[in-house]
């Protein structure tokens, strides 16, 4: 039987993870201190690494597809193939920041004023890249963690860390001086995998179906009937995704409107179809639209 080895993210994005391949159709059972969760699925055998090291694993060939960060394939330089970003709308609405941050009272104000100082960071191979094309010669370290708190002690002048609301970075006292890079999750496939068409389609078909589970996340169906007269009228303020659909109720000068919108402007719609005359108003959560 052909099976797809796939990678998952362990850390902050382990459960929301495990969550949308539940919300694509793959019930996900993460076991303690296991690494190999199992899946409702004979075709798949899922591993739990770091999205550190999962852009190697996948160029290796030790997992056929994985899900990472760009930031981390773009440190490793790894030579995988993308198949799609990943956008985890209720992790995170937007993507993560790797920034270049100082002490809020250092005199280190631009790029060029890291001549010669010390940098911190876990992104090495990305920073000293970065450095090297504006030619400034800094002193990289890596960090093992709490990196934000070696400009506090005083060890280096500067870290690279990643953000997404610069909480962390404000409560040590930096202050942010450069953004470095976007970073976003990431689904990649090895380069042999890729040329498998049974393991391509398989990836591409897990894809679609996450895609379209995230799709699903901030919108919801609405369902309501209409009399014959009021129809235009509810009509023109129903958002849609296309147009809705309009079907006859049986004997009756009475319609029945279907139509997905966004769950953010739900509350404010529900009020003004029912003021304008729909009925029985039904809104239902959505697991893909594709």
């Amino acid at each position: 039987m052909n099976q797809l080895k796939l990678g998952l993210p362990k850390g902050s994005l382990e459960n929301a993870t495990i969550a949308l391949f539940e919300k694509a159709g793959w019930l996900i059972k993460p076991a303690a201190r296991n690494y190999f969760p199992k899946i409702d699925d004979p075709e798949l055998a899922c591993s739990i690494c770091r999205p550190q090291e999962m852009s190697r694993y996948v160029e290796s060939g030790m997992l056929d597809a994985g899900i990472t960060g760009k930031d981390w394939t773009m440190e490793n330089e790894s030579d995988t193939v993308l198949v799609g970003d990943l956008i985890y709308s209720k992790v995170s609405r937007k993507p993560t920041r790797w920034v270049i941050a100082v002490a809020g009272d250092s005199d280190i104000k631009t790029l060029e004023d890291l001549e010669g100082k010390k940098v911190s960071t876990e992104l090495v191979n990305v920073t000293k890249r970065f450095f090297a094309e504006k030619k400034i010669n800094v002193d990289i370290e890596f960090s093992w963690g709490a990196t934000e708190a070696k400009v506090v002690a005083g060890l280096v002048d500067a870290v690279v860390e990643v953000t997404e609301t610069e909480s962390t970075i404000r409560a040590h006292g930096l202050r942010i001086i450069h953004d470095l890079m976007e970073s976003n999750t990431q689904f990649i496939a090895n380069r042999e995998a890729w040329q498998d068409p049974w393991k391509r389609e398989k990836v591409e078909n897990i894809f679609m179906l996450l895609q379209g589970a995230l799709k699903a996340d901030r919108i919801v169906g609405l369902k309501m009937n209409i009399s014959e007269e009021k129809l235009e009228d509810i009509v023109d303020i129903l958002p849609c995704l296309n147009a809705p659909t309009i079907a006859h109720l049986y004997n009756q000068k009475w319609y029945s409107v279907e139509t997905v919108v966004s769950e953010d402007i739900v509350r404010d719609l529900i009020p003004q179809l029912k003021k304008k005359g729909a009925e029985g108003i039904i809104e239902y959560p959505l697991n893909k639209v594709i």
